[in-house]
């Protein structure tokens, strides 16, 4: 058996792991990354927004006027008590630096404001309001401002974050150790000390190159195709069994637990979340809750496994927001104008997944003009299915409930009610449209597999750490010493309540904590050293 020794081992190369493997190295810790595949993990694959505000160099470029308060009192109401109210305070207070963190390490931003409300902007915008900022409930607790930085690059731009923190890492002479799979942590007398993997880097160059390849189609396009991920993760896992070496490595000081979440294991998600099926699993093959198990194995407690945030989006197009959406009764779902996470989650948890958009011709007409302007190419792909396979066309709002199967006395009343003098479900006057011109069209946008209009879905929950350092808790709320969580492997910001930009940027914001916190602490092997 091999043997490494480090400061801090990284299990997992997404946005949290690069981030703990920067602020450890700037701490001057020696620095070891354990990745399975090639890195990159979920937020490689990501729509690429970093959530901030309080006044970042983009808002204020944009014109945006945006506080460290207004950002906090929102991020209160969706966050709820999930996490400490100092530590949400500290996330919000140091928003603006970790932009500027970010883009010192190569990271580009840009603040060109999206001039209308959508859930992930075309490549002429990078701001925009990523959450539910601009929604009835929410303008009025909390001043609403723009939020949502997307990286600057091409289309979903998380493989142009993922890029400029490899480099940044990399510059940094990090050591990363790719396709090798952490089996088991070591402990010795209560700490962390360590852990066991196999490793496929001494493997033959024909053998690591088809492993890679294999890793890399089951992350796009397995993403889009579960059976196909599966067969070739199966196959990736043949490989790893008759190839790998086993390889222990050593910490000094700690391990930082960020493997990602488990959406990619099916059994863990129908354990914990057994409503939330037929979504399209947002992440890579190593999102198996292979992390959050490591943890669990060296004693760390969970949180909020059940928690998965499920997105039903209905822009782009913008028009659509003048729609309203109905269940099978024909009765309102939501303030359509909520952050399409919100959406899902009402339709899974109170309407048995069952949900349709009700638009009339004139909405119709503008979404097909601008439809294709707003949109990314695999938005306007949806848009077109839902405009033709996912809708039924009626001459009158009765006649479009009955080839839906929708009550068409519920939803004549719940059209009326909308056509009042304020909406009941209190979506702001600004996004309201009187449905009044035939021909009327119901949309399904019900929560099921559909590769024309996926549901994507990843996991919130994860262990239980500690808010000041990353530490992973025990049951009884005692720090595991030498271990630490970050990312979707831990509970963090975004685990109650998701939007935009929210998960990346509690990976940045945790990485970095349990970073620095690891290669500050006292290890196993140097406990005579005053590191502090």
């Amino acid at each position: 058996m091999d043997e490494l020794v480090a400061d801090v081992i990284i299990v997992g190369f997404g946005a949290a792991g690069a981030c703990a493997a920067l602020e450890a190295a700037d701490a001057g810790a020696e620095v070891i990354i354990v990745e399975r595949f090639a890195g990159g993990g979920a937020s490689a694959v990501s729509g690429g927004v970093v959530y901030a505000g309080g006044g970042t160099a983009q808002q204020v470029d944009a014109g945006v006027d945006d506080s460290v308060d207004a950002m906090y009192a929102y991020l209160k109401l969706e966050a709820g008590d999930v996490v400490a109210e100092k530590t949400l305070r500290r996330f919000c207070e140091g928003s603006r630096e970790m932009i500027t963190w970010l883009e010192g390490n190569g990271v580009p931003f840009e603040g060109s404001l999206c001039p209308y409300k959508t859930s992930y902007p075309s490549d002429a915008h990078y701001l925009y309001y990523s959450g539910s900022e601009a929604a009835g409930g929410f303008r009025d607790a909390a001043k609403p401002a723009p939020r949502g930085h997307r990286v600057k690059g091409p289309g979903t731009s998380g493989k142009m974050l993922m890029t400029r923190l490899e480099e940044a890492v990399r510059e940094r002479g990090i050591r990363m150790l790719t396709q090798t799979h952490v089996r088991g942590l070591i402990q010795e007398d209560g700490r962390v000390t360590g852990l066991v993997a196999d490793t496929l880097e001494n493997a033959p160059a024909g053998v690591k190159a088809r492993h890679r390849r294999l890793a890399q189609y089951a992350a796009k396009p397995g993403i889009y195709m579960p059976s196909l991920r599966k067969s070739l993760h199966r196959r990736v896992e043949r490989l790893e069994r008759a190839h790998g070496r086993e390889l222990r490595i050593t910490a000094r000081r700690g391990v930082v637990l960020a493997a990602g979440g488990f959406i990619a294991n099916r059994e863990m998600a129908r354990e914990h979340a057994p409503r939330y099926r037929g979504g399209l699993a947002l992440g890579t093959s190593a999102d198996d809750g292979s992390g959050i198990r490591l943890g669990v194995e060296a004693g760390g407690a969970t949180g909020e496994l059940g928690r998965i945030s499920a997105w039903r989006f209905v822009t782009p197009p913008s028009a659509f927001l003048g729609g309203i959406i109905v269940d099978a009764g024909g009765r309102r779902v939501i303030d359509e104008s909520r952050y399409g996470a919100a959406v899902g989650e009402k339709l899974i948890e109170e309407h048995e997944s069952k949900g349709w958009l009700l638009v009339d011709a004139p909405i119709v007409a503008e979404a097909r003009r601008d439809g294709r302007k707003q949109s990314q190419w695999f938005q306007w792909l949806q848009l077109r299915y839902l405009l033709r396979r996912g809708r039924v066309i009626g001459a009158t709002v009765e006649e479009a409930a009955r080839k839906a199967g929708v009550d068409p006395q519920g939803l004549r009343a719940s059209v009326e009610a909308y056509h009042g003098a304020s909406d009941p479900v209190g979506k702001p006057e600004e996004f309201r449209r009187r449905l009044e011109n035939p021909p009327f069209s119901l949309i399904d946008i019900s929560v099921r597999p559909n590769l024309g209009y996926p549901t994507p879905m990843l996991t919130l929950g994860g262990l239980v750490v500690d808010e000041d350092t990353g530490a992973v808790r025990d049951a009884a709320g005692q720090s595991i010493p030498g271990l630490y969580a970050a990312g979707r492997t831990a509970v963090g910001i975004c685990s109650r309540s998701y939007v935009s930009g929210l998960s990346l940027a509690d990976c940045v914001f945790s990485g970095r904590r349990a970073g620095i916190n690891s290669a500050l602490a006292q290890g196993v092997l140097d406990k005579n050293e005053n590191v502090f």
